[in-house]
C-alpha cells in the first residue's frame, strides 16, 4: 500500500515537473516581453536626460521623479509645484472618473434591458453591442468628431430646430474628450454588467415586489448587491483605458487638453526628457495596479459573501 502511494506521488511530481518544463519557454518569453520594457522604463526614470532625447547611462539621478510633481525655477533653482503636470493629472483622473460613472449610468439600463429579453433574442442584442469593436479606435474617434464639431450633426440639428443661433464650441474641450470616451468605452461597461445580470435570479426581484418593496429598494437591496462584481469589473475596464487614453484627447481635445498618455508621448518626443516620461509611465502603471488590486480585493470579498 505504501509503495503504491509513493509511486502515485512520484508520478504526480513527474507530471508537474514535465508541465513546468514544457511551459517554461513560453513563460520566459512572456516574462521578458511583459517585464523587460517595464524594467527599461524603471531604469530610465533614474537616469539623467540626454541632450538629444536619450539618457546618460551610468548616471543616477532623481530628477525624473522630482519633475513629475515639481519643477525648478530657472533663476534661483528652487523647487515649486509643476502646475501643468498637476493639471494634467487632475484632468486625467477626473475625466476617467466621470467616464466611469456616466458609462455605468448608461450601461446599467442597457444591460438590464438585454438581460430581461427572451433568451433567443439576447444574443442579437449582445451582438449589436459588440459591433463597435469591429471598427478601429481612431475611426470611431473621428466619427465622434464629425458629430460634435461646429458643422457636425449636433450643431446642425440644434440650429435647424432654432434652439441655437451659433454653433456650440464642443471640439477641443474637456467635454469633447468626455463624450468621446463615453462613446468608445460604453461597451466595456455593458458587457460585464450583462454577464452578471444574466445570472441574476429574477424571482428574487419578484419576491421583493411581493413584499411591497419599491423599485429603488429592489434596485438598492437586491439587484445591485448581486451584480456588484459586474459593476466593479466594468468600472475597472473603463477607468484603466480612460486614464491612459491617447488618441481620444489628441483628436477631440486638439492636442491642447492633454491627458497622461499625451504627456508621456510629449516627453519622449518634443520634450526630449526620457527620464520624466519614464517616471510618469511608471506612475501611471502604479495607479493602474492600485485599481486592479482594489478590484481583486472586492471580487474576493464578494465571492466569500456569496459562497
Amino acid at each position: 500500500m505504501a509503495n503504491a502511494e509513493e509511486i502515485a506521488r512520484a508520478a504526480d511530481a513527474r507530471d508537474i515537473r514535465d508541465r513546468w518544463l514544457l511551459s517554461a519557454p513560453a513563460l520566459v518569453i512572456i516574462l521578458l516581453a511583459a517585464t523587460g520594457p517595464l524594467f527599461v522604463m524603471l531604469a530610465y526614470s533614474f537616469m539623467l536626460k540626454g541632450d538629444y532625447g536619450d539618457v546618460q547611462f551610468g548616471t543616477f539621478s532623481l530628477d525624473g521623479w522630482t519633475s513629475v510633481l515639481f519643477q525648478r525655477d530657472i533663476f534661483d533653482d528652487t523647487l515649486g509645484l509643476a502646475d501643468a503636470h498637476l493639471s494634467i493629472f487632475w484632468r486625467s483622473i477626473s475625466l476617467s472618473f466621470y467616464t466611469t460613472v456616466l458609462t455605468l449610468l448608461f450601461g446599467f439600463p442597457t444591460a438590464y434591458f438585454i438581460a430581461t429579453r427572451p433568451p433567443k433574442t439576447r444574443e442579437v442584442w449582445v451582438f449589436l453591442v459588440t459591433i463597435p469593436f469591429w471598427t478601429n479606435l481612431l475611426i470611431r474617434t473621428f466619427a465622434m468628431q464629425q458629430v460634435i464639431r461646429n458643422e457636425g450633426l449636433v450643431n446642425t440639428a440644434l440650429m435647424a430646430l432654432g434652439i441655437i443661433k451659433q454653433p456650440l464650441q464642443i471640439m477641443n474641450t474637456d467635454t469633447a474628450i468626455l463624450l468621446g470616451m463615453i462613446y468608445i468605452y460604453l461597451p466595456l461597461m455593458v458587457l460585464p454588467l450583462y454577464a452578471s445580470m444574466e445570472k441574476l435570479d429574477f424571482r428574487l426581484v419578484e419576491a421583493g415586489y411581493d413584499l411591497y418593496a419599491g423599485r429603488l429598494q429592489v434596485l438598492r437591496r437586491i439587484i445591485f448587491p448581486l451584480i456588484k462584481p459586474g459593476v466593479i469589473a466594468g468600472s475597472i475596464l473603463v477607468f484603466i483605458p480612460s486614464l491612459g487614453a491617447y488618441v481620444i484627447p489628441r483628436v477631440l481635445g486638439g492636442g491642447k487638453n492633454m491627458m497622461l498618455g499625451n504627456l508621456i508621448e510629449l516627453q519622449f518626443s518634443a520634450g526630449r526628457n526620457w527620464p520624466l516620461g519614464a517616471a510618469i509611465s511608471i506612475t501611471l502603471m502604479a495607479v493602474v495596479m492600485i485599481a486592479l488590486l482594489f478590484y481583486v480585493r472586492n471580487a474576493s470579498r464578494s465571492e466569500g459573501v456569496h459562497g
